[in-house]
């Protein structure tokens, strides 16, 4: 136990900092898990999830508990699987080549031609 005044408040907030992380980080648990839940049971709710991941991931990386790259990561990866579950089979799109413009040839211009170079008299 601290004796120094300082130290003593800072214990305290320490204690009140730590329970405030564990709470963040306990919603962010919850909430992936109900979005991965949502996927895997084929819930039709799972854009209202995949919105309610993203905040939580947000609000860990506003509250300091979760570095933004990592978090930009999950967000990424949430993504991709709502929308890969929000496509059934059937409608799922083909990757189609881009279409070419058909565009008339260009008029080339001739080459312009530099004049010899002079010799320099010795």
């Amino acid at each position: 136990m601290p004796i120094i005044k300082s130290a003593k408040k800072r214990v305290r907030t320490a204690e009140k900092a730590a329970i405030r992380n564990s709470k963040t980080k306990r919603n962010l648990r919850t909430a992936l898990k109900a979005f991965h839940s949502a996927i895997i049971g084929g819930d039709k709710d799972v854009a209202a999830k995949h919105s309610e991941t993203q905040s939580t991931l947000d609000t860990a990386v506003k509250k300091g508990v979760m570095h933004k790259n990592k978090a930009a990561r999950l967000k990424s990866q949430a993504a991709a699987k709502a929308k890969a579950a929000s496509l059934n089979p059937v409608e799922k799109p083909v990757k189609k080549a881009p279409a070419k413009k058909a565009t008339a040839p260009k008029a080339t211009k001739p080459a312009a031609k530099k004049p010899a170079a002079k010799k320099a008299a010795k």
